[in-house]
């Protein structure tokens, strides 16, 4: 089987970029599909760069998909089948619960760990 892979190299001004890369004999030509939410999505340009052998895939993204809460979009070979990698933007109310859930629980193990080194330092007196 042919391996294929897809590496995010950035996202920058609401494009999502990656590096293609195939290993396997013979001429491969990638079918790449992008989804949000089971939907294709359309405007995505692979480029083929055959002196590095590999393809730049860029997936603009659209505005009207931005909004509160977790969008993921899943990037697949349209041949097999095959997610070839994904993403996720974040946004809102969603994003600052999540963050203020992780900054309570890195401070709640800070003074756990302050605990613990304070009684280690009196027992070592």
């Amino acid at each position: 089987m042919p391996d294929v892979t897809l590496t995010k190299t950035r996202l920058f001004e609401g494009v999502w970029e990656g590096v293609l890369t195939y290993e396997g004999a013979g001429n491969y030509q990638p079918q790449i599909e992008v989804t949000h939410l089971q939907v294709p999505l359309g405007g995505v340009e692979v480029a083929e760069k055959p002196e590095e052998s590999l393809w730049v895939v860029r997936v603009p993204i659209p505005a009207d998909l931005i909004s509160d809460g977790v969008q993921t979009f899943l990037i697949r070979d349209a041949r097999s089948g095959e997610t070839l990698n994904s993403f996720a933007l974040m946004a809102g109310d969603t994003l600052s619960h999540d963050i203020r859930a992780e900054v309570t629980l890195l401070r709640e193990e800070l003074d756990m760990l302050k605990r613990a080194f304070r009684r280690h330092c009196l027992e070592t007196m």
